[in-house]
Parts: structure tokens; sequence; C-alpha cells
């Protein structure tokens, strides 16, 4: 795994909530507020990556990148691209990023409920969604960042047979998450208990749920 000096790169002080409406789409306010990250139309790949090409994977919700930093090293001739709310979880890791000469990794500050129209369709062979913050409280369940329009953005981006990669420690929104891919219909989608059948490095979170024994579920799930 990656090995990286972290005394180099002073931690931010993060709120763990996003402000609520960062999950609302930005064509849905009717002003844009303050600290809202842009919605660009396009970018411009090779100003993210080293070899210019876009991106064949997304870590979505990324925070402070420790899968995004391990993903592309183990995974040199895939570009990951990382999308974070958090302002500056994103100005920290791509200070890491760019540090570290990663060139097959990069950070957004974006709200994917704006979806991808930056990205082509049937363009992504991966997309990691691994242990999103579950907005317990009912109230609070709009909030939560995959929903049906998002859901159907990530089946419209990942090439036939690509893969969506799912993970968390709360039982209710596993639930919830299975509801979605159901209603949905195009995806084929498998529980994965054995660590060699995942192959994913670990994430904080996932790290985390070994160390204090907390349990936690994986979920494979392949376009049709």
């Amino acid at each position: 795994m990656l090995q990286i000096d972290y005394r180099k790169y002073p931690l931010p002080r993060l709120r763990h909530h996003a402000s609520a409406y960062l999950y609302i789409p930005l064509a849905q306010l009717r002003v844009r507020p303050r600290g809202y990250p842009p919605v660009p139309e396009q970018l411009n790949w090779s100003e993210l990556f080293a070899n210019g090409a876009p991106p064949t994977c997304l870590d979505v919700g990324c925070g402070l990148g420790r899968f995004l930093l391990n993903y592309a090293v183990l995974h040199p001739q895939e570009n990951i691209l990382g999308l974070e709310v958090r302002k500056k979880a994103v100005e920290w890791l791509d200070t890491v990023i760019r540090g570290e000469g990663i060139g097959n990794a990069a950070v957004l500050w974006y709200s994917v409920v704006n979806g991808f129209p930056f990205l082509a369709s049937d363009s992504i062979e991966h997309i990691f969604y691994l242990f999103p913050d579950p907005w317990p409280k009912k109230r609070h369940h709009k909030r939560r960042a995959l929903t049906p329009e998002v859901l159907r953005e990530f089946f419209r981006v990942l090439r036939p047979g690509g893969q969506l990669w799912l993970a968390t420690d709360v039982a209710e929104l596993d639930e919830y998450h299975c509801t979605l891919l159901h209603e949905h219909g195009g995806f084929e989608c498998e529980e994965v208990h054995d660590d060699s059948a995942w192959g994913l490095p670990l994430s904080d979170q996932e790290l985390f749920c070994r160390q204090k024994g907390i349990p936690y579920v994986r979920r494979r799930c392949r376009k049709r």
C-alpha cells in the first residue's frame, strides 16, 4: 500500500456533515448559495490526469482519499476521479495527490446530485460508493446522495458490464440502496463476504469498522 508522510500535509478541520443545500440540485435552487460547488458541463482532463485521458473510475464521496490514493497506486493503468462536497477536504487531498505525484488520481469539488454532464455515457468501468453519510434521521433521508436520479446517472455513465461497488455499516441504508437498485432494475447485485472476492483497498471507515468489530455490508452491482 501507499506510504505517505502525512506530516507534510497537516489535516484541516472538517465538519462531518455537509450543509443541507449541497444535496439539492442547483437547477432546483432559486439562488446559488455561497459555498455551492461548480457544476461544469465539461472538464479539461489534461488538467486533472497526467495522461490527459478521462477517468475510468469514480470514487463518490471520497472524503480524505485513503481509498482513492491506494486504488490509484494499485491500478496505475486506470484514472480515478474522486468527488467530494466538502471543499476543505478536496483542497487537502488535491495537495496530497500533487505533492506525491500520483498522476492517475484527481479530486473534484462537486455535488453528485447534479449528475455527471462532464462524463460520456458508457465511459466508466467502476463507481465506488463506500460508506456514505447515512443521514439516519427520517427527516434527513432526502439529503442522501444516492437517489433514483443519481442511480440513473450511475447507470448511464457505466460501461455495459461496469460495476457499482457499495458498502455501509448502517443496515437501514443498505436496505434503502437495495430498494433503489431493485426498482431501477438495471443491475445484477451480489453481497460480497470474502475479502479476496472484494479485492479493493480499505477505506477509512472500513478500517474503523474492522478495528471496532462493527459489522458492515459490501455489495457489487454489475450493469446489465
